[in-house]
């Protein structure tokens, strides 16, 4: 039943929003730009932040387990760069052309009845490429990205040698390597620093999210056990519907609520 079908006869959609990632979730992770934006980050690190080429990939996985992004953990540790320029690199490079228009899953998006926001930690670039090349445009009331986060971690650096790049102390780079050589003996998000950057997956970034989308949290909606991290797992993004089905499903009752679990398609971004 459409939403404005539901509207006619009275009944309210069970629930208020849905927010959507974007990254190996609205395309899936057999298009290999996970694999892409991995290899771009660090060749970005080698070439632009001067890390060894051997310690690019394990640094990056530290990184990314402690602080969800990429970014976020190089700019803890003290790399001061331009956010604009990272993203260029990382995402600018990538084989769009891959992605394909999906007519499937623009027709289960515009048959939900309820309000459906993009929630991505990355750039706006990126996530209008991507939903321009599946077709999704039209499909989404509402885009909230790294941009939105971050309104004043992309404008312009804090330069400190010839390539405009402020470099992490030895200390702070010691303590990387050493959860790299002794990753049983440290715990990586106790040993480094607090990240300026604002990203999932942590508290603040949803709390900001919950904000500019108008989304009540004491309202959201899971189930009673969760398994790593996850309410549910698809296995494509296609079987929303079979998965979630009272999403399509209205309610008569005077409030509606709000659905923010976590939906994982077995993917990871790391960009």
């Amino acid at each position: 039943m459409a939403c404005e079908d539901q509207c006619q006869q009275g009944l309210k959609p069970k629930y208020d929003c849905l927010l959507f990632d974007v990254d190996d979730t609205l395309y899936p992770r057999s298009s290999g730009l996970l694999e892409e934006v991995t290899e771009n980050i660090q060749e970005y690190m080698v070439q632009k932040l001067g890390v060894e080429e051997t310690e690019a990939s394990q640094i990056n996985g530290v990184l990314y387990k402690s602080y969800g992004t990429s970014m976020a953990g190089l700019k803890a540790i003290g790399y001061d760069f331009d956010s604009d320029d990272y993203h260029r690199f990382v995402h600018g490079r990538l084989p769009y052309e891959r992605l394909k228009p999906d007519h499937v899953l623009r027709s289960l998006l515009l048959s939900l009845p309820i309000r459906k926001v993009i929630f991505s930690n990355a750039d706006k670039a990126h996530v209008a490429k991507v939903l321009s090349r599946l077709g999704l445009e039209d499909c989404f009331d509402g885009v909230i990205c790294f941009e939105t986060l971050n309104p004043c971690n992309h404008e312009g650096i804090n330069t400190s040698d010839e390539n405009g790049v402020r470099r992490p102390s030895y200390t702070s780079r010691r303590q990387i390597l050493d959860i790299i050589e002794h990753p049983c003996q440290s715990d990586s998000v106790s040993v480094i620093q607090e990240t300026p950057v604002v990203c999932k997956p942590f508290e603040d970034a949803f709390e900001q999210a919950f904000k500019l989308a108008n989304i009540n949290p004491r309202k959201t909606v899971g189930t009673a056990s969760r398994i790593n991290g996850a309410d549910y797992a698809l296995e494509s993004i296609h079987n929303m519907k079979e998965a979630l089905s009272d999403l399509w499903e209205a309610d008569d009752t005077t409030e509606a609520r709000s659905f923010t679990g976590r939906v994982s398609m077995e993917t990871t971004v790391t960009a």
